[in-house]
Order: C-alpha cells, then structure tokens, then sequence
C-alpha cells in the first residue's frame, strides 16, 4: 500500500470490483486470485467471455493461466524488472498516452530516460520471459481502450516490494489508464477488513483517514477531538517489533486478531521476541499459536457477533450486525478495549456505542464525512463520500489526484535484487502463498471438518525435473531447510512450479513455512520478504 499512497495519496483499490466485467485488458499479478479472492476472480473470468484479454503474470502456473491470453512465467523477485521492460516497449512503440502524461503527472522524462536499458532482451535475461512475451504484453495493455491493474501480496512481501508497487503505477499513468472506469491499480486486500484497518489508522504514521501524526495542524484537530495532548512521533512499524523486543525496548505487548507466532516471516526469530516480554495480551476468537505464548488471553467475538462497519478492498463501508450470540465469555472487541480504557483512567466503566464512534470517523476524515449508520443500511457506500447526498465514489482519481498541484508521480525504479538467493549449499528458491481451502494461519477454516478434509496437511509442490535430481517421488516426506529453520513435508510432483522453485502454502502449524522465510525488510514499507529465500530439500 505505501507505494500507491505516496504515488497517488491512496492505498486503496483505485476500482470497483464490478468494473472489472467491463475492462477491455486485465493484468493479475502476484496473486493467485482464484485461491485467494475467488468472487474477484469469477469477475475476471467474466471479462474474458467479454472479450477482454488478460495478461497473468506469476512464477506458478496458477489456475487463472487457463484463462489467459498471455501467461508471463517469471523468476520470483524479477517483478518490477518485468514491467519496466514492457513500458520500455510501450514507448518504444507509441503506446503512451500523450495527453495524460502532459496534463496529469509530473516527473515524466526522467522516468522515461529510466527506462532505456530494460529492453526485452535484458529483461529476459532477469526475469525468464520471452522478450516476444513482453512485447506481447506491452501491445495488449498498451492498445486496450481501458486496463485494469490487479496485485496482491505475491509483489509487496520482497525487499522491493514498494518499488513493483511503484512500477505498476508508472504502467497505469503512462498509459491513461486512472481516473475512468474499468482500469486502475487495484490491491486485492489479503483479508476481510484490513482496508478498514489502515483506513482508522492501524498504521504507525497516521491517524484515522491516512493523516499523517506530524502534520501538526492533523495533530492539533484530534488533539481537540479526543481532548489529551497526543504525540507527532512516528510509530515503529510491525515488523520492526521483534528486534525492539529482544533488545529490550518492548517490554509489553498487547495482540488482537492476529496471530505473527505462525505468520511472521523467520517465526523462531518473532517467537523468541515475544518470550522477552514481560507481559502478553492476546485477543482473539481462537486459540492460536500466539494465545499459547501469552500472560493474559482475553476472548472476543467473531464478526458474526458484533455491531460495526468493515471496509472491503474496492473501498466500499459495509454495516455488519449480529446475527448470533457470543459463545461463553466472549465479548465484543470495542467492549473489551472501552472496558480496560475505563479502568486505566480510573473512571467509571461506561458503555461505548459503535454509532457514535462511527459519526466521530465521520467527523474527523473527510472522505467518509457523508456517512452514517442509516445511509450504511442496504449496500454500504465507497469513500470518497463527503456530504451526506454524496453517492459515493466508484473509482478514484476522475480529474485530479490527491496530491499537492493534483498531479500524479513517476518514480524512477531501479533493479533491485532479492535479500537471499538460492546457492550451492541452498540451491531452491522457496515462495509460499495461500491455497483455496484454507485462509491465513487456519485460525478459523482449520476447525472446519469439511474444508480440513479437502485440504487436511502441507506440501511442498516440486517441480519434476528437481524430483528427478532429488530422487523422491509423490508423498515421498522431505526435510526442508533455510538458514533459519527446517520443516518436514510431503511432496507434491507438479508442473505448476518451475524447476528451481519451490511453493509452500502457510496455513499449517505442524510445517509452518515462516519458519523459513526471510524477515529482510522493504526499506521504505517494512514489510518481510516473505516471498523469495533460499532453501535446500533432503529425503
């Protein structure tokens, strides 16, 4: 996200998820949409029998590939390489959008000088895919009267993960294809609220609405909302927690629906962090791998049983009610957070109405300011929305961008090279993802008898060109090491990996892949390297 937020002032989907049906060229990258976002990809699959052509590009042959007029097959950690190359063919072939560049960005001839060497040649050297692939590419996005762009955590979880964010807007900019419908640069949110999650300021530099903590006029406005003195301080990022644990400046920590014991990249490394702490609070509907590590468990409800609004990726807010009864001692998370609030400040312990923290939202960010439980009722509304006739807003950017003179930015993206690459001692290249049955860590889809069934243990998919050198066969159990820890699996013999690679999904505590991912971060995002290290396989 923070490479679209710092491009365009957003980091959300710039699109709505109907107007796919309608785009004339798709281009899925680093996500596995049938697995990972089926609705999304049933909408895909529609634009196809409209005729439009759609362009895949990822390492696995992904079930989206029957789909494709193009499948790009490249190397993990070649992305941003990859799409430099095929605007370098966009200009070479006139394929830009002249006008647009002129009135709606800024930056420009410096991003096209940037461009020069990543001819298709070069990039099929870095990447493995045809320069004739890339020209292919290039003339099918490049042509279609509108393109929408599709990504997921396949390009982010890298060490440049910012930069491929940064070069997908280039591709969009550079062709026209923002501000109408049907295109865009499109995140697919890993799960079911997390845009709602950065949208309150779930983020160590913002508030609520993306406004930044050291902005002091920002600062100042909720200063008087909230009536306390509040910090410009910029927070320390996730990812970043486990070193300050075990150096000793995290002393406490307090976790609530998320589990990093089993999804944090380098898991020992995340586990031995929290083992420092003095005290752990951990929040959640399930027992997980991060309950079992904490002082305190206090149990929440699930989404079925609260009161509230989620925000879903194509920026649509969505009133959820309870339509069942908390189990046991379960209660609702604002509940447990305005409780312990309460008793901090030794006040009396008052009930909190989630209507009325939704009209302070309401209040404090513009872009939901014509928002309200009662307009919330039937299909929810898409921010922006700023006065309460406002009917919401399909796709963003229609005329001028958010940011300072209403131009877009191109970003100059070098090549950049993975943290760690296979070797003689570690001469695979692991990557691991999400399969169709199970989502994120288990927490929920793993207590299901039905799904557990269909999908009930991990694997690792081999190509069989390797099973041959490695002499091992389907189900055959392998060791599995990184330089940070090892895991025992059976094999799945496949094609759907190149030789060389290797795929792991995550799901599974009994072989947790993070055990052997890389924690190296994205300079600019923070985010792990989740998808690319080095690995070797012994029978």
């Amino acid at each position: 996200m923070t490479g679209l937020a710092a491009k365009f002032g957003s980091g959300a989907m710039n699109n709505s998820v109907a107007e796919i049906e309608d785009a004339k060229a798709l281009l899925v990258i680093g996500s596995n949409t049938t697995a990972n976002h089926p609705i999304i990809a049933l909408r895909m699959k529609e634009a196809v029998r409209r005729g439009a052509k759609l362009i895949v590009a990822d390492p696995r042959k992904i079930p989206l590939t029957k789909f494709a007029t193009l499948w790009l097959r490249q190397k993990p950690g070649t992305d941003s390489v990859l799409i430099n190359s095929i605007m370098h063919v966009i200009l070479q072939e006139g394929f830009e959008d002249k006008a647009f560049i002129a009135e709606r960005t800024e930056g420009y001839e410096e991003f096209a000088d940037s461009l020069k060497d990543f001819t298709p040649e070069f990039a099929e050297q870095v990447t493995g895919v045809p320069a004739d692939d890339i020209r292919e590419a290039a003339r099918i996005y490049g042509s279609a009267e509108n393109a929408g762009i599709y990504y997921a955590m396949g390009i982010t979880q890298h060490v440049m993960g910012t930069n491929n964010v940064y070069a997908l807007g280039n591709l969009a900019m550079v062709t026209g294809n923002l501000g109408k419908p049907g295109a865009g640069v499109n995140p697919l949110r890993g799960q079911n609220n997390v845009q709602g999650a950065c949208d309150m300021g779930c983020l160590p530099d913002v508030y609520p609405g993306y406004q930044k903590v050291n902005n002091p006029e920002v600062q100042k406005k909720f200063e008087e909302a909230w009536g306390t003195a509040l910090s410009g301080d910029l927070g320390m990022p996730a990812s970043e927690m486990t070193s300050a644990m075990l150096e000793g400046k995290i002393r406490g920590m307090y976790i609530y629906g998320e589990n990093p014991a089993l999804s944090d990249p380098n898991t020992n490394h995340a586990v031995k962090g929290f083992a420092t702490l003095d005290f752990l609070v951990v929040q959640d509907i399930f027992n997980t791998n991060t309950t079992a590590l904490a002082d305190v468990v206090l149990p929440s409800a699930s989404f079925a049983e609260k009161t509230g609004t989620f925000t879903c990726s194509e920026r649509r807010v969505q009133k959820v009610r309870p339509a069942i009864e908390s189990p046991g001692e379960a209660r609702e998370d604002l509940d447990i957070f305005n409780e312990i609030y309460c008793r901090m400040k030794g006040q009396e312990i008052t009930p909190i109405d989630p209507e009325a923290v939704f009209a302070e939202i309401a209040k404090l960010w513009p872009n939901m300011a014509g928002m309200s439980y009662e307009r919330l009722r039937v299909d929810g509304l898409q921010w922006p929305c700023p006065d309460s006739t406002h009917p919401g807003t399909p796709y963003l950017f229609k005329g001028v961008f958010p940011r300072e003179g209403g131009k877009a930015q191109f970003t100059v993206v070098p090549q950049v090279i993975s943290d760690e690459l296979p070797d003689r001692e570690y001469p695979f290249l692991l990557t691991t993802g999400r399969e169709l049955f199970h989502y994120h860590t288990g927490t929920m889809t793993r207590r299901s008898k039905g799904l557990d069934a269909v999908a009930p243990e991990a694997y690792i998919e081999v190509n069989p060109i390797d099973a041959a050198k490695l002499n091992v066969a389907d189900q055959d159990v392998v060791n599995v090491c990184s330089r940070r820890g090892a895991i025992s699996l059976p094999i799945r013999v496949s094609e759907i990996v190149p030789p060389g690679v290797v795929f792991i999904p995550f799901h599974y505590k009994e072989a947790a892949a993070n055990m052997l991912t890389n924690d190296a971060l994205d300079p600019i995002s923070k985010i792990m390297e989740a998808k690319v290290c080095a690995v070797r396989i012994e029978k």
